[in-house]
Order: C-alpha cells, then structure tokens, then sequence
C-alpha cells in the first residue's frame, strides 16, 4: 500500500498543475478579450446640435386662404356672399330686370344690392332704415328696381311702407353726386289684423284687360291674404284661406291667379279680376 502513495501523490500533483495551467489560460484568454473591446473607442464624439437655429416653416398664408375659401364654396355653382348684414336676413327679393337684390334684415334695415357683376369681391348697396319699433320681415319690389315694398312687425303694429326713389327734376342740369334716399310714398298701419306678414309677392297685372300696373300680394301668419296697388297702396280685396294659420301665399306672373299654402296638406288656388279681388274663399285645387 505504501508503494502506491507516492504514484497517487504525483498524479494528483500533475492533474493540478494541468488544471491551472488550464485556467490560467481561459483567464488571460478573456481578460486580452476585455481588453480589446475596452480598445474599440468606447467613447465615440457625440452628435453636437448645430448652432444655427432651424428656419421657423410657417405655412403659407396664401394657400392657407385658398384653402378656407374653397372650403365655403363647397359647391360649384357657388359664385359669391353678400355681407353687411347685421342680423338675421327674413326676406329676399330680386328686382324685375334681375340686377338687384332687396334683402330684409331683423337688423332693422332693407339693403338693396346692386348686381352689376354678380362675381364682384364687393357690392354697392342701398340702406333703408325703418322707423323705430318695427323689424322688417318681407320684402318686394314694386313697378321696378327703384320702388319696393317693405312688410313691417312690432308688438303692437304690423305696416307696410312703399319707397320709391325721387327722380331729378329735368330743370336740374348738374349731375348729383349721389342718388336721393328713398322716400315713404304710401304707408298702411294696424294691417292683417297686427300679425306678421310671413310672405309678400309682387307682379305685373297683364292678363286681359289690365293695364299692367304692380300688384302686391301679402300673406299673414293668420288666415287672410290681400292684394294692393303698389304705386297707389290702394287695397284691392282679400282673401280668406279658412285655415288654422297661413304658411305662404304667391300670385301668377301675369295677376290672374292666387295661391295659398295653409295648414292642411291643400294648396288652395283662386281667381280674381283686375277691378276688384273677388271675397270668396279660395277654391280648393288639390
């Protein structure tokens, strides 16, 4: 047995010095490993921000406009905007020779546009103020651009004005600088029993024998319609829808007939002669 012990003794001696000759390898091994990623520039220069400040990149404010102005025209036969209104617009009306425009505003005021060149940026205009108390709510034009009817409601009132333009006299020769205001030619008061009038509609009386003078039709939001000279303001007669209430009445291009919308689903159509509007109700047409 003790031969054997210094057999064993060396090679337990030899399987150490192999294990650390071994080891110590594998650690110089992967400390030149360490070492040489340590070398690879760990540190790279870092990006610097550049002093010259970045240009400022507005939009452009011409396209920008383009833009929002052909955002409003969403549709193509859009050709312009009337503007200057103060509040709610509750008439329309064109002119007979279709150059101007009446429009009636809860402002208190009628403008008339002028339509020379309806794709103009701007428009001429002329202001009509009404007398204190009372909104416009209707309007329409009379014998011609230069005379127009206006429909006038307050709490206690419902008028109707006529303005017409003063026309120069032939004796004056200098040329005006600018055209005279309308002036009040007829006035009617306490109307359509004091309710509003929803609608209004002119025309020329040419059926038969008239003569071609403007008629007037005005509608209320009761049950009555009556019709009017509307150079002279006379009344010519009324009609009486018998209905709830009146939605909207107009009357033929030539005078001869009236229709109403009233409260049911009918539309009632009437006739009437130049002279004097016949009383009767209307005749039921569907």
């Amino acid at each position: 047995m003790d031969e054997y012990l210094p057999i064993l003794a060396f090679s337990l001696l030899l399987g150490a010095i192999i294990a650390l000759i071994f080891f110590n390898s594998y650690y110089r091994k992967r400390q030149s490993e360490v070492r040489s990623i340590a070398n690879l520039n760990p540190n790279p220069n870092p990006i610097t921000p550049s002093s010259k400040p970045l240009p400022n990149k507005k939009p452009n404010p011409k396209h920008h406009s383009s833009d929002k102005d052909q955002s409003k025209r969403h549709h193509p036969l859009d050709l312009n905007t009337l503007k200057g209104h103060g509040d709610a617009v509750t008439g329309l009306c064109f002119s007979p020779d279709g150059r101007n425009l009446a429009t009636a505003c809860a402002d208190g005021v009628v403008r008339v546009f002028k339509l020379e060149d309806a794709s103009s940026k701007s428009f001429k205009f002329l202001r009509i103020n009404l007398p204190a108390g009372g909104h416009p709510t209707a309007v329409a034009f009379s014998e011609d651009a230069s005379s127009i009817v206006v429909s006038s409601h307050s709490l206690s009132d419902c008028s109707l004005y006529m303005y017409g333009e003063e026309k120069p006299k032939a004796s004056e020769d200098k040329p005006q600088a600018k055209l005279p205001l309308p002036e009040i030619k007829w006035e009617h008061h306490k109307v359509h029993d004091k309710k509003a009038i929803i609608t209004m509609f002119g025309t020329s009386a040419t059926y038969g024998s008239a003569d071609g003078s403007a008629l007037i039709a005005s509608c209320s939001e009761g049950t009555d319609i009556i019709l009017w000279h509307g150079k002279t303001g006379k009344s010519l007669g009324h009609v009486d829808t018998n209905q709830l209430k009146n939605n909207m009445a107009t009357i033929s291009p030539n005078g001869r007939f009236i229709a109403a919308a009233a409260f049911t689903a009918d539309v009632k159509v009437g006739i009437q002669t130049w002279s004097l509007l016949s009383t009767q109700h209307l005749e039921c047409a569907h």
